[in-house]
């Protein structure tokens, strides 16, 4: 299924998948900005969070409209954006989609539990307890290629290689050749 072309694109998986990481790499190759969705989230949610308390969908919804603006903002100042967000759900995505009022492309980092437990054993987070790494993949919903816009890279490349990967899929953000 042909995907309409998205001038914001957000890095989506669970935690510890690298969102951040490779949402600044392509930022960085697009020279466009960055917005992390980490930074979005109300301070009840991050205090639920640090507490180890999962997210329910209505703790996600202001959260997930806060961002979609901030990137629909972000790309009519500099023609795209680019954003990093678990998207968890379909509904997340789509609610996203429908928020900035444009295509969104969601680079889903796809990785396994122990894959990603494994790289979240290893860092710090200021919120995010690796106790909570079951109830993102219990909420995981991966997205589907033939009904999504999704581009799905493993976590197991190299940010370089996912960067590299994404950027020459974006042919239609014909301002931005000169990274090619």
């Amino acid at each position: 299924m042909s995907q309409p072309p998205a001038r914001i694109i957000i890095a989506m998986g669970v935690s510890s998948s690298g969102k951040s990481t490779v949402g600044q790499s392509i930022a960085r190759r697009l020279h466009v900005p960055f917005l992390d969705g980490d930074g979005y989230h109300p301070d009840a949610n991050v205090e639920k969070m640090r507490a180890g308390t999962p997210l329910t969908d209505e703790d996600r919804w202001p959260w997930l409209e806060r961002l979609a603006l901030a990137l629909h903002e972000a790309a009519d100042r500099k023609d795209a954006a680019v954003g990093a967000c678990s998207a968890l759900k379909r509904s997340y995505r789509d609610f996203l989609t429908q928020k900035a009022g444009e295509p969104i492309l969601f680079v889903y980092l796809d990785g396994s539990r122990d894959v990603i437990g494994e790289r979240m054993a290893r860092r710090s987070h200021e919120y995010m307890p690796t106790s909570l790494l079951d109830s993102q993949f219990a909420t995981l919903e991966a997205p589907d290629p033939t009904t999504e816009n999704v581009f799905i890279v493993p976590v197991t490349d190299s940010v370089e290689k996912i960067t590299q990967t994404v950027t020459k899929s974006l042919t239609h953000l014909k301002s931005f050749k000169r990274w090619q």
